[in-house]
């Protein structure tokens, strides 16, 4: 997987939206049914005990950014409901919608890749911290396995649901185990600019929405294989 410390040029490209074909998907959402969202309903307990109090609303929203990559984020995308303070003021789904950089992970979770997997109100009902992979990252992932996941409610939810942890967690209380929303472990290591999760770098992290604290990375988080 490539990273995304340059300039953001190649993530506002929408390669992996065209490859996949999303012209020919509606602008609304269906109904999820609930095989796809069900896996998000009961956050757990192990996970929540990591959590970090988050500071108030009135606190800079770029207080707490790391990554080597949030010059160029702000640089991409410098003002409006996109950028890290117009982020601030929304729950995750629609602050994601409104992200340039996020294109590919927001058709995902809406139900435009897929009718049956559609997330949006389960993620902005409650805390959580979205590990949010930008459009370079699904644009790396071979598009034969790509359109294969998509097709596949329950693979599409489980990958998508891993990228989510109950509550809130700060930066600076990052590094450490994790059990997803998804059920499934992953590992969040270093600190500062240098975070990684599951060894995917952490291009700009610490964005606050109205409920949830995103880290924006450069790979597609794979769950491990279920025993």
């Amino acid at each position: 997987m490539q990273t995304l410390n340059r300039k953001f040029v190649g993530a506002l490209s929408l390669v992996a939206v065209a490859a996949m074909g999303l012209t020919a998907c509606s602008t609304g959402s269906e109904t999820a049914e609930p095989s796809a969202s069900s896996s998000m309903a009961a956050p757990s307990s192990s996970a929540m005990a990591s959590e970090s109090p988050m500071a108030d609303s009135d606190m800079d929203p770029a207080a707490n950014l790391v990554g080597s990559g949030c010059a160029a984020y702000a640089e991409a995308v410098p003002s409006g409901d996109g950028s890290v303070a117009g982020m601030a003021k929304d729950p995750v789904a629609v602050a994601a919608s409104n992200n340039p950089l996020l294109k590919t992970l927001t058709a995902a979770v809406s139900g435009k890749l897929n009718p049956k997997v559609d997330l949006v109100d389960t993620l902005n009902g409650d805390e959580f911290t979205v590990f949010a992979p930008v459009d370079d990252a699904f644009a790396a992932i071979p598009e034969k396995d790509l359109n294969a996941v998509v097709k596949d409610a329950d693979a599409l939810s489980g990958i998508l649901t891993y990228h989510v942890v109950p509550g809130q967690i700060a930066p600076a209380d990052l590094s450490g185990d994790y059990t997803t929303v998804a059920g499934q472990d992953l590992e969040v290591t270093g600190s500062g600019d240098d975070l990684k999760v599951n060894g995917a770098s952490v291009i700009c992290g610490g964005v606050q929405t109205a409920n949830a604290t995103v880290y924006l990375v450069d790979e597609v988080l794979m769950p491990p294989a279920k025993k």
